[in-house]
């Protein structure tokens, strides 16, 4: 077996980082592919080393630590937690180690791309085994400094000490002879104990942003400021798809600060990671380039979405719901035939909108061209995807061209796309080189994003005497992330399927699962949870409908669907899908799902007598490996304002790396679970999103977040299984979990979203 971790103090590869001393570059093991998520077991990582390096650590001689942090900061909080693991296993002081950002580079750090909750739970025994390498190394640089057996050495707290005599030494003062040594084989690495953690699955240990965030001394893509800067907007098609025709700028240039206007080529659909194209004007600052905007008279050429009208669509998608046919994803058993016969049955129909990230940091980017070289500045969090793509367009190397990482205030998905990147770096080339940063306004980002697709489900279920369930069928409507790609695309894809569909978890002898066909008529993006969120909010609200249909608690109903505590292997059930190939699922661990139902529904007092007009609501979700339960609180007014007094969450995402950043992902999850279920919605008229700004896309202030919010982690000291993801589970329990409250509070059914308008008295 090849060792993952590679001594290269003495190497050139580090060139560009403040490292020195002892030098250590660590593999990703199982993941050399790593552009998607892994498949079936890989998520351990037991076995497998890649050549190229992902990750760097390094011990300089005054003793800092520095690891070099190549996945993007966006409030998760991974630059801390990684740096957390290599610290307590290597025994570093933690108020001794620093973080770099690495820039977009594949040969050096591998895949870069922050999303999918993996970073943590991927990285997580990567850097277990770079710590224990440098702790193992430093112990053997004393022991022979000091000419005695490497057994009477043992390094504690950034020191290692001789413990018959006493004797300590820094670890900076080994750092150079450490680096002189080779590293130990895997197979020969002793870890820590759980019991003897000082920072894994601790709280208050210090976020390594947390100081200069709330001083104000980071760099968020907004911050970057060059020399001889010009300030640049564009004027985008209004309808995806739609191109320039003509365009008079002599209003434009009269504004005061405005430099020049420049054309943008239009991309025709699938837009991929292409710019859409425009105007863009260019000014000695944003307010100038905003104003100069507005006065430009452009007409455009119409493109082949510019009809687009959601609610046609949605009529459209309702009649393919109910209708039999589409690509069937699982059959088991005669759910078709069992309906016939059925005792009693139900049925019900869930709408979600199209939904925008609207990060509170629109997206921005500061482009360099020289000649044969540009650098970019920008939050993004595809560095390398950014890298390749600007390269394309300016017909560069991709090594000529380097994408410098800021922290992201937030990115939800919107900014793994590198369009705005390809539109600063064209830009400035446009300008000869000078440095230009090009701006989105709240308004370019909400009518241009990457939208969350939207979505129609159908749900039936059909039951026998004793009302216990049948048949389970659903049909599941939504375009494909993939058509982004490849406009043919018109079905749900194995990894969308894979998100609460074809994995449902549920004890039912008769199941049908069925994808119709919906084109894309927007470009349809990354979105924090993706297809979990649309899939959770059917299946749990039929749940409760199916519940009180029966008359019998929520609860109860939902943990007889799960059934026995069972891990249902996805690659059993291969055969009973037609869908080309297997999607890329873990094993679902029904007893854990339980679990947390159990223990969230005790915490929050399931069942508690409430007064009139408030009630409470359960939701249950799998989702990136980790368990989530949620029971909201609502009290609706008599005028339908709704409130949210409590929401109580139980999590079981495995071993815990770093609880106080779950917790603040989990309360963070959850308001923006309410927001979208209470107010989220992008609609299209002739091709054009309606909502321009928050105005008319709201997001929750802070009177209508929950009152409460309580976090409640299932224990977990199993360091050997895997982790599971933090950043995107929280969200997909909470809109049904709302939805089901407000049911129990006003007998007021809620299938479609956004809520709001629908509980007005």
């Amino acid at each position: 077996m090849k060792d993952n971790i590679v001594n290269i103090s003495r190497r050139n590869f580090v060139k560009g980082f403040a490292l020195s001393g002892l030098v250590l570059a660590v593999g990703l093991p199982g993941l050399s592919a790593a552009t998607e998520e892994p498949q079936y077991g890989r998520n351990a990582m037991p076995h497998g080393w890649v050549d190229n390096p992902l990750v760097f650590v390094s011990i300089a001689a005054d003793g800092t630590v520095t690891i070099v942090a190549h996945r993007s900061e966006m409030g998760q909080g991974v630059r801390t937690s990684l740096p957390m693991v290599v610290a307590d296993e290597m025994e570093a002081d933690w108020s001794r180690v620093k973080v770099e950002q690495a820039w977009g580079d594949e040969e050096r750090f591998g895949n870069q791309d922050t999303d999918g909750s993996r970073s943590v739970r991927h990285f997580f025994m990567p850097m277990r085994n770079v710590g224990a390498a440098m702790r193992m190394m430093l112990e053997t640089a004393a022991a022979a400094m000091w000419a005695v057996p490497a057994s009477e050495v043992k390094a504690q707290n950034h020191e290692v000490i001789h413990q018959p005599s006493g004797r300590r030494v820094g670890y900076g003062e080994l750092a150079e002879s450490a680096a002189e040594l080779p590293v130990p084989d895997r197979d020969s690495f002793s870890y820590k104990p759980a019991s003897e953690f000082r920072y894994i699955g601790k709280t208050g240990n210090k976020n390594i942003d947390g100081e200069a965030i709330a001083t104000g001394h980071t760099e968020y893509g907004m911050d970057v400021r060059l020399d001889n800067m010009v300030y640049a907007v564009v004027a985008h098609p209004p309808a995806y798809g739609e191109t320039l025709k003509s365009y008079d700028d002599s209003e434009t240039l009269k504004v005061p600060g405005v430099i020049k206007t420049l054309t943008l080529p239009s991309s025709p659909p699938p837009a991929m990671f292409n710019p859409l194209g425009g105007v863009v004007v260019v000014a000695e600052n944003t307010w100038a380039a905003i104003k100069g905007r507005e006065k430009l008279k452009i007409e455009w050429n119409s493109g082949p979405h510019s009809q687009y009208e959601s609610e046609a669509f949605r009529e459209a998608m309702k009649q393919a719901a109910n209708k039999q046919g589409g690509k069937v994803l699982r059959s088991q058993g005669d759910a078709y035939q069992a309906l016939e016969t059925a005792h009693s049955s139900l049925s019900a129909d869930y709408y979600i909108p199209h939904l925008a990230q609207a990060p509170m940091e629109p997206p921005v980017a500061t482009a360099h061209f020289k000649g044969d070289s540009c650098d970019v500045w920008a939050p993004t969090q595809a560095p390398q995807v950014s890298r390749d793509t600007v390269a394309k367009w300016l017909k560069l190397k991709p090594e000529r061209v380097m994408i410098h990482v800021t922290l992201l205030g937030g990115g939800f998905g919107r900014k793994s796309k590198p369009d705005f990147l390809v539109e600063a770096a064209l830009t400035s080339k446009a300008m000869d080189g000078r440095p230009v940063k090009l701006v989105w306004t709240r308004e370019d980002d909400i009518q241009h994003s990457y939208y969350h697709t939207v979505s129609f489900e159908h749900l039936e279920a059909a039951f026998d005497e004793q009302g216990k369930p049948q048949v389970w069928l659903h049909r599941t409507v939504a375009p494909s992330i993939v058509s982004t790609f490849d406009a043919s695309t018109i079905h749900q894809q194995a990894f969308e399927i894979g998100m609460g569909v074809v994995n449902v978890p549920f004890a039912v002898p008769n199941i049908q699962l069925e994808n119709p066909a919906a084109e894309a008529h927007t470009r349809i993006g990354w979105f924090r949870s993706v297809s979990n969120i649309p899939h959770a909010f059917a299946v749990q609200s039929f749940i409760a409908e199916m519940a009180h249909q029966q008359q019998r608690d929520h609860k109860d109903v939902l943990l007889e669907l799960i059934g026995p505590d069972r891990e249902i292997d996805p690659r059993s059930l291969q055969d009973e899908w037609n869908y080309g190939e297997s999607p890329e699922l873990y094993p679902l661990n029904t007893g854990r799902l339980r679990r947390v139902i159990e223990h969230v529904t005790e915490k929050a007092d399931w069942g508690k007598q409430l007064p009139a007009g408030q009630g409470q609501g359960l939701a249950a979700h799998y989702s990136f490996v980790t368990y989530v339960a949620a029971v909201v609180e609502v009290d609706v007014s008599d005028d339908g304002e709704v409130s949210v007094p409590r929401v109580d969450i139980a999590v079981d995402c495995g071993p815990q790396v770093n609880p106080e950043r779950i917790r603040s992902q989990i309360e963070g999850a959850c308001i923006m679970g309410i927001s979208l279920a209470m107010l989220g919605e992008i609609s299209f008229k002739n091709g054009v999103a309606v909502q321009n700004n928050f105005d008319g896309y709201q997001v929750t202030r802070m009177d209508g977040a929950p009152a409460r919010i309580n976090v409640h982690l299932m224990p977990s000291d199993n360091y050997d299984q895997p982790l599971g993801g933090i950043g995107e589970p929280g969200m997909p329990p909470i809109a049904p979990a709302l939805c089901n409250a407000i049911f129990a509070a006003t007998q007021k059914r809620i299938r479609n979203l956004p809520i709001r308008y629908q509980l007005e008295a």
